[in-house]
């Protein structure tokens, strides 16, 4: 897949590829440049450990989306394909 970059650095994602890994308009990325290639990668959600009854327990940092069973079943159903 070839996209272009403008006059002021910024190079547009393709839908496809967004919708692949998810990305929101202002979802945070990591850029990097790796043996001389550009590499963007989704930017992890920051955790901290909490102790809850006894147990370390992993917090996110900022709220997430609920995951629910159906998105689970459609991306199962997108793995098999």
């Amino acid at each position: 897949m070839r996209t272009t970059m403008d006059a002021g650095g910024r190079v547009v994602i393709p839908k496809e590829v967004r919708r692949q890994l998810g990305l929101q308009p202002g979802q945070p990325l990591d850029i990097a440049v790796v043996d001389g290639r550009v590499s963007i990668d989704v930017s992890g959600i920051g955790m901290h450990l909490e102790v809850r009854d006894g147990l370390p327990v992993a917090v996110p940092d900022e709220p997430v989306e609920q995951l629910t069973a159906e998105t689970v079943r459609a991306t199962v159903e997108e793995l098999r394909r």
